[in-house]
């Protein structure tokens, strides 16, 4: 689920989610070889995780589901403390995974200088850091199935750590780069595996509450990182801009000690071993089968859904794009108002303030209108229908429709404020805007494809859409500032613009077509 979450193979709670059939479509095609195989593999799925239909004493069936509503190791039922406890640890060890990225941003001359390489090259480290987070479900997903998602922090942050270390005291470009790369690898679990972490505390009614003031973190730690960077610039040389995000790290992962485990697979596991009992999965689950799972979910299946789902396609473009405009300010920000402005290496730093606290403010609206506009829709529809018929998945998507029309107005503004020398408190301010309407869009989008495509496939969805998202987060860096350079601040910004209003329609043709295109699709599960 996201920022990007995958979620690790469902397990059977009642309340919470219901694994249903996908309809069989018999119409012969270039893709029923496909399909039987998917088929095939969905039963395979459901045999391997189904819960026995049996009745057993209380005892037993303590190690295969929970004993109720009251059931103390339900993470739901933790006191209140402890969940506001773990909630902030949690997102802060998340967030840690972005800052690390692009605190290296204001120390790419820096790095182009004392490494003696050109200034493109430079850049290399940023990117491919952000084209390891891509790759962190690969890392994660099996350690969340096995261990816990608890584990994947313990084990994923301090090889984060020693990568990191390692960045720091690099002697090559190459090196630097290299160590980068595979601590972004490592850092990707850390942000994907913290909502689904936060989820299991939330009943799923208000999962658009949980993941809406969660959707900022990765892009506030984005914006937050260049700032801690410039600043450290000022005084040390950039290593330290490694250094710093290692003890800021280390800061935080003590607190994360503290928290409990909340994969509710691996609670009622330890609990099945407490009991001297065998717990479900164990006899069940084999390494070959687990093995499949996870190739299906996380390879196989997201790229046959990026091609051929146009719900993923346009989501994970869409997005893959807003998240690409974010590093596109990350890197060339500094220049704007050095260049337009003429401010010092000691003011540009400050640069980022729009940005940083565009993403912070973006998690109220986000939360608002999931509690005064969803829920309520939510509501009304259950007063009128039955309980295991959903709410249309379009009506999550509010916060894009409003999304979607902000951002290429405020991208203009921007541009052109800039270009014509207007106060810089106004582009400050419209920058902002740029990055609470994107995070509108941005979380109204995934937010409807999760519904979309419910708990079986949404993980897959996710993996898709996350993958196109730090694809093209690595990509932008390359030649963001050269475009600037060349076509100066105002025409762009300006192209920025165009694109993002060639994609505005993208929600609206979700809200008129979207149950048309749900119908038609192979994988949908919430009808």
């Amino acid at each position: 689920m996201e920022d990007s979450i995958y979620r690790s193979p469902p397990s059977h709670d009642p309340r919470d989610e219901t694994i249903s059939q996908v309809p069989i479509n018999n119409t012969p095609n270039v893709a029923d070889g496909y399909r039987q195989n998917e088929k095939q593999g969905q039963r395979q799925e459901q045999d391997l995780y189904e819960e026995p239909n049996i009745v057993l004493p209380p005892t037993i069936n303590a190690a295969y589901d929970w004993t109720g509503p009251d059931d103390p190791d339900n993470p739901r039922n933790f006191s209140a403390a402890l969940r506001i406890f773990s909630t902030i640890a949690i997102t802060m060890l998340a967030m840690i995974g972005t800052v690390a990225g692009s605190m290296y941003a204001p120390a790419q001359d820096a790095v182009a200088s004392s490494l003696h390489c050109s200034r493109i090259v430079a850049v290399l480290p940023l990117s491919l850091y952000n084209l390891g987070l891509a790759f962190g479900p690969m890392v994660g997903a099996p350690l969340s199935e096995t261990y816990g998602r608890k584990s994947v922090f313990m084990l994923s942050t301090p090889v984060f750590v020693l990568f990191m270390l390692g960045s720091g005291f690099s002697r090559s470009i190459a090196g630097l780069t290299a160590c980068r790369f595979f601590a972004g690898v490592f850092a990707s679990p850390l942000i994907n595996n913290a909502p689904a972490t936060l989820l299991d505390f939330t009943p799923p009614r208000y999962r658009g509450v949980s993941l809406g003031g969660y959707y900022a973190v990765p892009s506030f730690g984005a914006a937050f990182g260049p700032l801690i960077g410039g600043f450290v610039l000022l005084v040390k040389p950039w290593q330290w801009t490694q250094w710093i995000s290692i003890f800021i790290t280390v800061g935080v992962y003590i607190p994360v000690c503290f928290t409990r485990e909340t994969y509710k697979k691996v609670i009622l596991k330890r609990r099945a071993t407490r009991l001297g009992l065998r717990d479900s999965a164990s006899q069940r689950t084999s390494p070959g089968r687990a093995f499949r799972y996870f190739f299906t979910t996380l390879i196989q299946r997201p790229l046959h859904m990026l091609f051929t789902e146009p719900i993923v396609t346009l989501v994970s473009v869409y997005n893959g794009f807003l998240f690409g405009l974010l590093y596109t300010f990350v890197v060339s920000v500094p220049w704007i108002f050095r260049h337009y402005y003429g401010w010092s290496a000691q003011s540009e730093p400050l640069s980022y303030l729009g940005l940083m606290c565009g993403t912070a403010l973006a998690a109220a609206p986000l939360i608002l209108i999931d509690l005064f506009s969803y829920q309520k829709r939510l509501t009304e529809w259950q007063l009128h229908h039955d309980d295991d018929e959903p709410l249309p998945s379009e009506n999550r998507l509010m916060s894009a429709l409003i999304g979607s029309i902000m951002l290429p107005i405020c991208l203009f503004i921007v541009g052109w404020t800039v270009h014509c020398h207007v106060h810089w408190i106004v582009p400050i301010i419209f920058q902002g805007l740029v990055m609470l309407s994107s995070l509108l869009v941005y979380a109204g989008a995934n937010l409807f494809m999760l519904d979309a495509y419910g708990p079986l496939y949404g993980a897959s969805a996710s993996g898709s859409m996350m993958f196109s998202r730090y694809l093209l987060s690595a990509v932008f860096p390359l030649f963001a500032l050269q475009m600037y350079e060349n076509l100066g601040a105002g025409w762009a910004t300006s192209i920025l613009g165009f694109v993002t209003l060639m994609m505005a329609p993208i929600p609206w043709f979700f809200r008129a077509y979207g149950e048309k295109l749900r119908a038609r699709s192979k994988y949908e599960m919430s009808t």
